[in-house]
């Protein structure tokens, strides 16, 4: 099984906008860009929404066959570890194997000297072809390397043994990811981490690695977008060398995780993975949750009563709500409205404010921010949000749909 060259990540909380998130990839082929879906849903989201692995498959496999995709696709087990990751076996074919909580553990002691004996050959100054500088290798920055993400790459090829014993060798993709972390991997390190999977013989074909900068839920990107432009690249380069140098899977790409609206590097990303025939995987899985919550707005009516419900439930909750996402949430308390302005609010001011439009002069960050980890909120609702997606679900689907499509498909490949 090996996944084609260009995927999104189309999460949903509450599994009722299949069709239309995949009728933006639709759309999207026959603007003569093929992405493979993959619906992903993490172990946390199932925990609050109440849902299970089996729920999305349903999903996935239902959305599929209504609108006759004939191409592949895939549900993924999204940040899995060995304490959670069974129950996703049945019903999974992509596994995001997520090392982020093992990077430091101290590794064996005899696993790190065969890592040392193994790389030393590279000790000296090393080459990637197609990067200008020159790394400098020395045996203390490889023992440095080892200590920080050795015991993290042999968790990863536990988790994979794991897998791979209860559902066949072959029947899955297998993504590592070491992205909710605080440092960004250096592409030297990049390099040596690679080389340690395929030690381990785990035949990656994504990896999620920590960028510069802030990847915050459903806002865009905050950084130096040149130092992220180098950064890409040079992550490319050193997969490149890496498929080359360790046997590794040649369709081996990069995975952006927290990718949704991430508009001021879609065109870096477009611009480089074209310059070097690369494939890509985005992670848009929040997005969807939101557009839900615009298209309720924009319905007015009861719709929009129930949109400034979960406001000011959220707003009065914000606390407990955020701390679970503090590391990829920027809010600034000071810059919300009140509820009581919201509930003052049209339907067009309400969507204006939460729909990611950059520029917009009703566009407000903290406040999509705040929306985004209020999820909960809906999920207590129950039967009245679920009534409510179904009763409008052309409008939400509208959203949902332009909002892939439009602000997502449109900017990362030029369209």
């Amino acid at each position: 099984m090996k996944i084609g060259k260009f995927s999104f990540g189309i999460g949903d909380r509450f599994g009722h906008q299949g069709k239309a998130q995949l009728s933006a990839l639709i759309k999207a082929k026959g603007a003569g860009i093929d992405i493979i879906p993959v619906w992903n849903k993490s172990n946390r989201e199932h925990g609050i929404v109440g849902t299970s692995p089996e729920d999305v498959r349903q999903e996935a496999d239902e959305s599929v066959s209504n609108l006759e995709w004939k191409g592949e696709y895939y549900v993924d087990a999204d940040h899995i570890n060995l304490s959670n990751v069974d129950p996703y076996i049945e019903h999974s074919n992509f596994f995001t194997i997520d090392v982020a909580d093992y990077i430091s553990e101290p590794a064996d002691p005899n696993k790190k000297n065969l890592f040392l004996e193994h790389n030393k050959k590279y000790i000296g100054d090393l080459r990637i072809p197609g990067i200008s500088k020159t790394y400098r290798i020395t045996e203390e920055l490889l023992s440095e390397i080892a200590d920080k993400y050795l015991f993290a790459t042999q968790k990863a090829s536990e988790i994979y043994q794991h897998i791979a014993h209860k559902k066949g060798e072959g029947k899955f993709i297998p993504e590592v990811s070491m992205d909710e972390v605080e440092e960004p991997q250096s592409p030297v390190e990049l390099f040596f981490i690679l080389g340690a999977l395929a030690k381990e013989e785990l035949p990656l074909q994504t990896i999620a690695p920590k960028f510069t900068g802030r990847f915050n839920k459903g806002v865009d990107y905050e950084g130096d977008l040149s130092q992220f432009e180098q950064e890409f690249e040079e992550d490319l380069l050193v997969i490149d060398f890496a498929i080359k140098e360790f046997g590794l899977p040649g369709n081996l790409k990069l995975s952006v995780h927290s990718g949704s609206d991430k508009f001021s590097i879609y065109p870096v990303i477009g611009r480089l993975i074209k310059k070097y025939d690369k494939g890509i995987h985005v992670k848009t899985a929040g997005t969807t949750w939101l557009e839900e919550i615009i298209g309720l707005a924009a319905a007015e009516g009861e719709a929009l009563a129930l949109a400034k419900k979960i406001y000011r439930t959220a707003f009065e909750k914000q606390e407990a709500l955020c701390a679970p996402y503090a590391a990829v949430i920027d809010i600034h308390p000071g810059e919300l409205p009140s509820p009581d302005t919201v509930d003052a609010w049209n339907g067009v001011k309400y969507a204006d404010t939460l729909r990611h439009i950059p520029g917009h002069p009703d566009y407000n960050a903290n406040f999509r921010q705040l929306i985004h980890v209020g999820y909960k909120v809906a999920s207590d609702l129950g039967d009245e949000y679920y009534r409510n997606l179904e009763k409008y679900a052309e409008i939400i689907g509208q959203n949902v749909e332009e909002n892939i499509f439009d602000r997502h498909i449109k900017r990362l490949f030029n369209l």
